[in-house]
């Protein structure tokens, strides 16, 4: 079997979503999700496809290391390029199950659980009231969630207009007055008791804070118990969040924005969160955040990924969440996108009472409906051409 095509087309969902087809000359197809890797992931796909036709699809590790390093100069390590080449493994694994018609769990060494445990992501503010976050959290549990994250920056999706008053700074100033402060806490503390005890809360700070604010803010949310405490820094310098980890009990997560192995390398040495979160569609695909989940393990600390892609890039964490034993939650982005479920030709949602069951379908498991996505397409792309 060969490779004879690689395409792409690209939705509107969190940002872009990008889809990658390998095509074969043995008539089996592959089809993959990348995300955050915008026209310039389409372009280096593009370029790729003449370098790959002809290869055998099979080999999806060497594919892709062959790509990285033949490409090192040119972003080998991180960015567009590694999405890029994200979005082409996944699909290859796809091809590569219905192929030998398994799931890409038992290609990836099989399960250590049967169903996996997805946290749902709310659009919850902090210009909302008490009534007002409750109304959204008894949303998600009546959906069945076990667990729910909310964005606390203030700076944050959604903010209202209320609050961009008393938010008039230097918005290049990563110090929280204590207006901000206080009504970062006040949001945990108000989610929390609309939750209740047996309801796990994670917060995101996106990375909006600087080493004092974070240690005053974490210190100050220690009585909730939380999930975590997202990305209170950034992530490039890991010293600064290792300062932050050690200066308090509450649970520090990161990695989203961080790319390969490589990338997880010094964040895992060092211990310096609790909880890392690859974006699996994102930062190098099914078996390189596989590796990543591997490495974490060495050192007890759980595996939690950052997910904002539709179903069948969902699915696709999913399967490498399903064989790596220090697996914790996944991340679940489209509480209110009306195509979560129709963007894919099996019309259900993968996702019930807060679980992903997989019924064995081999490759990812589910397909794209092409004639809804193109309801969505990205403007200014083409679509599988």
């Amino acid at each position: 079997m060969k490779i004879t095509a690689i395409k792409t087309a690209a939705t509107v969902g969190h940002g872009m979503h990008l889809w990658v087809r390998v095509s074969t000359d043995a008539g089996i197809v592959g089809t993959g999700e990348c995300v955050h890797g915008g026209k310039q992931a389409i372009a280096i796909i593009q370029y790729l496809e003449e370098k790959l036709v002809g290869r055998d699809p099979f080999a999806v590790d060497a594919i892709f290391e062959d790509m990285r390093r033949s490409h090192v100069f040119d972003g080998g390590d991180a960015g567009a390029l590694i999405t890029a080449l994200t979005g082409i493994e996944i699909a290859l694994w796809d091809l590569k199950g219905k192929a030998l018609d398994v799931p890409v769990y038992e290609l990836l060494g099989g399960k250590f659980r049967d169903k996996i445990r997805v946290y749902a992501d709310c659009e919850v503010s902090p210009g909302m009231n008490f009534d007002q976050i409750k109304g959204v959290v008894d949303e998600v549990l009546e959906r069945g969630f076990t667990a729910l994250k909310i964005d606390v920056d203030i700076g944050a999706y959604g903010h209202r207009e209320s609050e961009v008053a008393h938010f008039e700074k230097d918005r290049f100033n990563f110090t929280a007055n204590q207006w901000e402060h206080e009504r970062m806490v006040s949001l945990v503390d108000m989610v929390t008791r609309a939750a209740g005890r047996d309801i796990d809360v994670a917060a995101d700070v996106h990375t909006r804070l600087d080493v004092p604010s974070s240690i005053r803010l974490a210190k100050a949310l220690e009585q909730y118990h939380l999930m975590w405490l997202e990305e209170p820094v950034p992530a490039e310098n890991v010293d600064a969040m290792r300062t932050v980890t050690q200066s308090t009990s509450v649970p520090i997560c990161s990695g989203e924005n961080l790319y390969l192995r490589l990338g997880f390398r010094d964040l895992l040495e060092k211990q310096a969160v609790n909880i890392i979160m690859p974006d699996i569609p994102k930062c190098g695909g099914l078996s390189e955040c596989r590796k990543i989940a591997n490495m974490a393990e060495i050192y007890y600390i759980p595996f939690a990924p950052h997910n904002v892609s539709s179903p069948v890039g969902t699915l696709a964490s999913a399967h490498v969440c399903a064989t790596v034993p220090n697996f914790l939650i996944l991340e679940y982005h489209w509480l209110h996108r009306d195509y979560w479920s129709t963007i894919i030709q099996e019309k259900t949602d993968i996702i019930k009472d807060g679980f992903i069951h997989f019924d064995g379908r081999p490759g990812i498991g589910v397909e794209l409906d092409e004639e809804v996505g193109r309801q969505y397409q990205y403007p200014g792309t083409t679509w599988f051409e």
